[in-house]
């Protein structure tokens, strides 16, 4: 009978992601690791990818109860969610991929998941399989079904396998020569030094003081007719090893099931023993004896204090066992004949003399008491073992290369239901006609401005940065004396005027000027004109304030003021809205129309970049004009009423909820989280939403029940706030983030910049 945790794991399996399972901003990485061993080897691929991506969630993926609880005591720190992986379904795949929104999935190892490759590629991501191998035993299955895997292996970017053995099988079964590599394997990349044993098994080797330790790893149950039990291989070995009255046996079973019956064994045969997940301070052994280990995840550190090891896996009928984490602390290791799983490790190591073979289980006590009697073997083994690891490193580099570039050249993308389709494919079509009749109509009425106009804007609905943005080069722009202007349509103003303009730095009350202004207002970079009618309201501001430069506001679908240059500027999270116009997707025109384009600005663009991918298809529209990266950083926290601040990295206080009302919300948590914040509640509200004190009242009453101590929200949602809010969330109180742009290649952009005006300067248009 199954235990619970099967069943809801199988579960889980099932519906894919698992309830608790948070969605986030897509640009992720799903590690998709089978068993336990795979979760071990990639611990350090994780490390190194969290140094590559800093800003990106890293997702690992199980399909064993066992491999996940490994996973959680590895991975936690490193991975941001730990799940069972779905069943290789499509609609299992596709509710995964819906949820964590992957830039790339990677797939480690032995399985070839012909819907999971599928689905992936269908979303725009990056695919890559990474450590392949294929087993004796699934090499003959899989070649009969060829024509089915020979289309799956040709959706994998890069297929990195551990040996020439496996490159073969890849390449018999259809994979394409050009994408499969041999690469190494991950295995060697283990950090010894890291491993530290755990403080009571420490504690327990210092009181006993053994003459010698054995460790006899992973042992396992029998795999066909006439293989043996490796538990009763090894306490029969033991107890033939009775003389050596200082002797610690660490017995290791491989599965978690079998911890009982391993006691029971060593009960029977009158073998003294203690169980790892009982040791205390106080306990205590005679020896000869044994520590029966019987927990998850800490074999690896054990073998710092091993003088031998038995790797099992080898006398049944199990392909062998990883033997490569105890060469690394230079231990010799006794293997069995069968070491199918890794050949080409178990042909080197046993022809420079790397290990120690016995050719059948009644040999195991004569090899385990030549080597603790013979400490020159010994030590020669254990050094040739630990020079071969040493000599095969570097599987995680390669790894992590292919990596970055399969995820520079991924376009994710938003997969449209049928229904969706169905429903609002119409009313989209009806939004695009829209769109065309209202461009020509503005067009007719169009005008110029004298100042050389730059229009920042965008092609998707929603937030993708553009008022920072707007902040950031007005900046610059006031730093090289060109006098510059912002002219914005003062989104949601309740102000009655058809023209406002304000000099840079003014003091005017958000409802006369709407929040987005108001935060360009204070900024005090440029002056401003505010107003529906942006050609009326540009003219006025160039009658009172005579600006050198004008900065058009969210100006790419306001087509009435001509410019001079038209920055578009793409969220890298989602940078085609689903591909899809509005209401189907977030597109307020078709991608066609970036050929107006004369440079794009990619925003929350994380590092490593370029983005191959993208920029090859902004080429498909607009093959001259410039791309550009930039993002966020966080400054500091400001208390709403003024009276504190602190390092972004630093709360005020903790624990937080949140609030914002923005067109894209996810940006501010995938903030958050780079900042190390994960919120006990939060609240999204609709975009540009101005708050009443009694929601005030109603978030604060719902964060202190959640346990939070103060409030966190953004610039732009400060100006939306009545300005006695600090006085109804007491005794919480409510900061909010001030961030600041980065610019990759800042000066080339800046220099395009003076090339726009210079040109318009020279053609006698500007003015004072």
């Amino acid at each position: 009978m199954r235990d619970r945790r099967y069943w809801s794991h199988i579960g889980e399996r099932l519906g894919g992601a698992p309830p608790a399972f948070q969605p986030t901003v897509p640009g992720g990485i799903w590690l998709h690791a089978v068993s336990v061993g795979e979760v071990i080897s990639a611990v350090e691929l994780l490390r190194q990818l969290r140094e590559q991506f800093p800003s990106q969630r890293l997702y690992v993926s199980v399909t064993t109860v066992a491999g996940r609880q490994i996973a959680a005591m590895r991975l936690k720190t490193i991975s941001d969610g730990i799940f069972y992986a779905p069943v290789d379904l499509c609609w299992a795949v596709r509710r995964v991929l819906r949820r964590i929104r992957p830039q790339l999935v990677v797939v480690m190892e032995t399985e070839i998941w012909p819907n999971l490759y599928r689905e992936a590629k269908r979303f725009g991501c990056g695919l890559v399989v990474i450590n392949g191998r294929i087993s004796d035993k699934a090499f003959p299955r899989y070649m009969r079904l060829r024509g089915l895997f020979r289309a799956t292996l040709r959706l994998p970017d890069a297929i990195l396998v551990q040996n020439r053995i496996a490159m073969g099988r890849y390449l018999a079964l259809g994979a394409p020569a050009s994408r499969v590599r041999d690469a190494g394997n991950l295995k060697y990349d283990f950090r010894a030094a890291g491993a530290e044993p755990p403080a009571m098994v420490r504690l327990l080797a210092a009181k006993l003081q053994p003459s010698a330790i054995w460790i006899a790893a992973s042992t396992m149950p029998p795999a066909v007719a006439g293989d043996p039990d490796e538990d009763d291989v090894v306490i029969e070995a033991f107890r033939a090893l009775a003389s050596n009255e200082r002797l610690l046996l660490m017995l290791a079973p491989r599965r978690p099931e079998r911890f009982d019956p391993a006691a029971e064994k060593l009960e029977r045969a009158g073998v003294r023993f203690l169980r790892r997940s009982e040791l205390t301070a106080e306990s205590s052994l005679s020896l000869p004896g044994v520590l029966l280990v019987d927990t998850m995840g800490e074999l690896s550190s054990l073998f710092a204090l091993a003088d031998v090891v038995f790797m099992g896996g080898t006398f049944a009928h199990r392909g062998g066992h990883n033997i490569l984490e105890p060469a690394f602390f230079a231990k010799p290791v006794i293997i069995g004949p069968h070491m199918e799983n890794f050949p080409d490790i178990a042909e080197e190591f046993r022809a420079h003399g790397g290990v120690y073979a016995a050719d059948n289980p009644e040999q195991l006590a004569r090899a385990v008491s030549h080597l603790l009697t013979d400490v020159e073997l010994r030590t020669r083994i254990g050094e040739t073992a630990r020079r071969l690891t040493e000599g095969r490193r570097g599987a995680t580099a390669r790894a992590v290369a292919a990596l970055i570039e399969s995820y520079s050249e991924a376009m994710p993308r938003k997969v449209h239901s049928l229904a969706a389709i169905t429903i609002l494919g119409p009313l989209s079509l009806l939004w695009r006609a829209g769109v065309a009749w209202d461009r020509r109509r503005k067009l007719a009425q169009s005008g110029s401005l004298r100042a050389p106009v730059i229009s920042v804007g965008g092609i998707v609905a929603g937030g993708c940065g553009k008022t920072p943005f707007t902040e950031h080069i007005t900046r610059w722009m006031s730093e090289e004396g060109f006098h510059p202007a912002i002219l914005t349509r003062g989104y949601k103003r309740g102000s009655p005027e058809r023209s406002t303009v304000l000099a840079a730095g003014a003091q005017c009350p958000v409802a006369r000027t709407g929040d987005e202004a108001q935060i360009l207002l204070r900024a005090g970079t440029a002056s401003l004109g505010i107003g529906a009618d942006r050609l009326a309201t540009g003219r006025e501001l160039e009658r009172q304030l005579r600006p050198g430069v004008i900065v058009l506001d969210d100006g790419f679908q306001h087509w009435r003021v001509r410019r001079d240059a038209d920055i578009v500027m793409l969220d890298a999270l989602d940078p085609f809205g689903g591909e899809a116009l509005i209401p189907l997707g977030r597109l307020r025109e078709p991608l066609s129309s970036l050929q107006r384009a004369s440079a794009f600005v990619v925003a929350r663009a994380s590092i490593p970049t370029p983005w191959k991918g993208l920029e090859r298809r902004l080429r498909e529209y607009q093959p001259d004009a410039p791309v550009f990266y930039s993002r966020v950083k966080a400054v500091e926290w400001v208390a709403v009423d003024g009276t504190e601040r602190s390092p972004a990295g630093r709360l005020p206080s903790s624990p937080a909820a949140v609030f914002c009302g923005l067109g894209n919300p996810a940006s501010f948590h995938g903030t958050l989280h780079d900042l190390g914040i994960e919120p006990v509640f939060s609240w999204a509200f609709g975009d540009h939403h101005h708050y009443r004190t009694r929601e005030l009242r109603r978030l604060a009453h719902q964060a202190q029940a959640e346990g939070a101590r103060i409030l966190l929200t953004t610039g732009k949602d400060l100006m939306n706030l009545p300005a006695d809010a600090a006085e109804h969330v007491k005794p919480l109180r409510i900061y909010w983030l001030r961030m600041r742009i980065e610019m990759e290649r800042e000066e080339e952009f800046f220099e395009w910049l003076r090339k726009i005006r210079a040109r318009r300067e020279d053609e006698g248009y500007l003015e004072g």
